[in-house]
């Protein structure tokens, strides 16, 4: 069976203020990230497409784990496991199916929108390596990551069928 992303992006809003623009921009990019795995199978998500092995569905699981530790355990607070292995995130053990993956991921950044909301853009935390944060600058850093990755989504499914676009 096919993947069919869940939604469609929203339109930002070009007038926002800071905090709706930083979280609308989030989203977007968020929904990104799945419109490009849209239509394809288990195997096309799974199939690594770089010679250290980088495959779609493993920039989901990495993304899952970023999510989490900035937003749930550095700025949350929340003592938990990982969601995945740190040092093998970025690869897809063969028991791991996709919806399981995307749906980590799915209610990895559902819960971070909740504690986003429950905060303000300049509470300040510190990082485990000891460097005082701000939630805006939080915002920032993971619109930069899933914006990145989402370049190599578009790579990789361009390699995948020829499909292009944003």
């Amino acid at each position: 069976m096919n993947f069919t992303a869940p939604g469609e992006r929203q339109q930002l809003n070009r007038v926002a203020d800071e905090r709706e623009t930083l979280t609308q921009q989030l989203d977007f990019h968020r929904a990104t990230l799945l419109h490009k795995l849209d239509g394809l199978d288990d195997e096309q998500l799974r199939r690594p497409m770089t010679p250290s092995g980088l495959s779609l569905l493993g920039l989901v699981k990495h993304l899952a784990g970023t999510e989490q530790g900035w937003f749930l355990k550095i700025y949350g607070g929340l003592d938990e496991p990982d969601v995945f292995d740190p040092d093998t995130e970025f690869r897809v053990r063969p028991e791991e199916s996709a919806d399981e993956l995307i749906g980590v991921y799915l209610r990895t950044c559902d819960r971070a929108r909740e504690v986003v909301a429950a905060g303000t853009l300049d509470d300040v935390v510190t990082t485990p390596w000891g460097a005082p944060v701000n939630l805006r600058a939080i915002l920032a850093h993971l619109i930069q990551e899933t914006a990145r990755h989402n370049g190599h989504a578009d790579i990789i499914r361009e390699q995948l069928d020829g499909t292009t676009g944003e």
